[in-house]
């Protein structure tokens, strides 16, 4: 990972990707190492985590995370599940934060150095694109050891900076998974 330490940095996590990646690598994520990882390398303004909710549900599983992240130094963005009918008549639900990372993004980059997105979706590329001409250096963190690859080939191309999220799992997992021998410069 290049970070420079007096560089502001922003991390901006789908929730549901970063949560998809991970368990496709077979560990969880323990948010407050990842915080404190990444408020190492620079100076860290802002770390966003963008969920749905279930709003009908009076338990949400995800409700003690984003409790526990609002609590512990992340800013929560949230917003209700969307139910709808499937083609095959299938009641499904869909959760999207896309725009509401990028607005946040494009919102943050003229406060910050670097951007580091928690995300493999391809449709972040053009975001990257926009957010480098404004000078900005940018990080994504996803994972091609999956099947499939969780990181979208346009996505990895368009960043400055690809980490790979097995090669940073000893850091960052919940179950203090022993460090790889690389942990001292990462």
């Amino acid at each position: 990972m290049l970070f420079y330490p007096t560089e502001r940095i922003a991390l901006f996590i789908d929730g549901a990707n970063l949560y998809g990646a991970a368990k496709g690598l077979q560990f969880d994520i323990d948010y407050k190492r990842l915080l404190e990882l990444f408020a190492r390398k620079g100076v860290l303004v802002r770390a966003f985590y963008y969920t749905a909710l279930a709003e009908d549900q009076e338990f949400s599983p995800l409700r003690p995370l984003v409790d526990w992240l609002d609590y512990n130094g992340f800013a929560v963005v949230t917003k209700p599940l969307k139910e709808f009918t499937d083609a095959q008549g299938r009641r499904r639900v869909k959760g999207n934060m896309d725009i509401e990372l990028a607005i946040d993004v494009m919102e943050m980059a003229g406060c910050v150095d670097h951007v580091v997105i928690f995300s493999g979706d391809g449709d972040f590329a053009r975001l990257v694109d926009a957010v480098q001409r404004q000078g900005k250096r940018v990080s994504v963190v996803s994972t091609i050891r999956t099947s499939p690859p969780m990181a979208a080939d346009e996505l990895r191309r368009q960043a400055d900076n690809f980490i790979e999220l097995d090669e940073i799992k000893g850091l960052i997992a919940r179950d203090g998974a022993s460090k790889p021998a690389f942990a001292q410069s990462a």
